[in-house]
């Protein structure tokens, strides 16, 4: 098959890499423009350049000229990894096969942007990779492949991604564009009575309410981490909250009900409290310990008013 890859960042380079390695017929890469004064090199643009491959990089993929590029190189398949635009109907046409799209949810559910986010703050258990074809439309076309991880009591967006999300979506790239070169594809449309859409998470999305039950203010801690980081806030200034864990001990929500030392301090929820150990103030990431020292913490302080 002829394909024209679309993808970025680290995780569009090693997708590009398995379908390399894998011996398929990569005609042509478009990847996102360099950006001025960027230092770190586009690993796709890298990649694609070590190997000799055509290569675009358009500020916007519905640009005619772009769709008629892909055009004249006759693809039969668009693979998508790691893509925040939208693919023009007239591109996807351009393939005799459509086009494939990598998305971290057990789609339909948590169609959208930051998937990863969302299951992480609403508490699920566990979510997963999907490879659908693509339309005009958000996540919604029909699934070739999906596969389930566990989300650990402990995990957040980062350790979820890289740790499980990462390399299993690489995995099931190439084993799709494998099935469907060798006509095993069984597609299978998505069951719309369990769609979710969720839109992409903004720190207004990740405020912390300390009257929540611990486990819910946990879940945004984690399900904001490594971006846009959770936000509370600090005799009127933000502070964001990017490492804490759960403590056995209860106060009035929003208080400051224990400093512990070397480690941070501990705020009370609900029904009980979160030991804060990693934070950011006033543009400094600081373990909690030193932000504790800095401020001069003490039992009865707190946050959020």
């Amino acid at each position: 098959m002829r394909i024209v890859f679309i993808g970025q960042a680290p995780f569009g380079k090693d997708s590009l890499a398995a379908l390399i390695q894998q011996g398929e017929n990569i005609v042509g890469v478009i990847t996102v423009p360099d950006l001025p004064g960027q230092k770190r090199p586009n690993p796709v643009k890298e990649l694609a350049v070590e190997q000799g491959l055509p290569l675009l990089q358009p500020a916007k993929l519905k640009h005619p000229e772009i769709v008629a590029w892909v055009r004249e190189l006759k693809p039969d398949l668009l693979v998508l990894a790691f893509v925040t635009q939208f693919v023009p109907l007239e591109m996807i046409q351009t393939a005799s096969h459509g086009g494939i799209n990598y998305h971290p949810s057990l789609l339909p559910k948590y169609r959208g942007g930051s998937a990863i986010n969302w299951a992480v703050i609403s508490g699920e258990r566990e979510t997963g990779v999907t490879i659908h074809q693509i339309d005009e439309g958000v996540d919604i076309g029909p699934v070739i492949l999906q596969e389930k991880v566990d989300i650990r009591p402990d995990d957040t967006v980062k350790s979820l991604y890289f740790e499980k999300l990462y390399p299993l979506g690489i995995k099931l790239i190439a084993r799709t564009v494998a099935l469907i070169r060798e006509g095993k594809a069984r597609p299978f449309p998505q069951d719309e009575s369990q769609a979710s859409f969720q839109p992409v998470i903004k720190e207004s999305d990740t405020v912390i309410n300390w009257k929540h039950s611990t486990q819910r203010v946990y879940d945004m801690i984690r399900g904001s981490n490594p971006s846009p980081g959770s936000i509370t806030s600090f005799k009127g200034q933000p502070l964001k909250i990017w490492e804490a864990k759960p403590y056995p001990l209860q106060g009035r929500a929003g208080d400051i009900i224990e400093i512990v030392e070397d480690s941070g301090f501990v705020v009370s929820t609900a029904d009980g409290g979160i030991l804060v150990e990693r934070v950011q103030f006033e543009g400094a990431k600081l373990a909690a310990a030193d932000f504790s020292k800095n401020q001069g913490l003490r039992i009865g302080d707190r946050l959020g008013d």
